[in-house]
């Protein structure tokens, strides 16, 4: 058994260490954008855009996108047409 599973991040292909995790992935992608994820700043995906914790094992094939993590608009959508 290889000591390694081959993931994609936003498209392009790393050899992580088998066992590691979705974080370790984008770690390997870019270390600024795992520190986004820690942040919050960023959310990780998955090959159909649901998105998955960091700590989600990886497996041979995975397919993680980063996508920002944006605050959701929590006034009234309505009250913009009183102004």
């Amino acid at each position: 058994m290889s000591g390694t599973v081959r993931v994609f991040v936003n498209g392009k292909g790393y050899d992580a260490v088998a066992g590691g995790t979705a974080l370790d992935a984008v770690t390997l992608h870019a270390a600024d954008d795992a520190e986004r994820v820690r942040a919050g700043a960023l959310l990780v995906t998955d090959s159909r855009g649901l998105p998955v914790p960091a700590d989600t094992p990886l497996f041979n094939g995975a397919v993680l996108r980063l996508v920002p993590n944006r605050e959701r608009d929590t006034s009234d959508p309505a009250a913009r047409f009183d102004e």
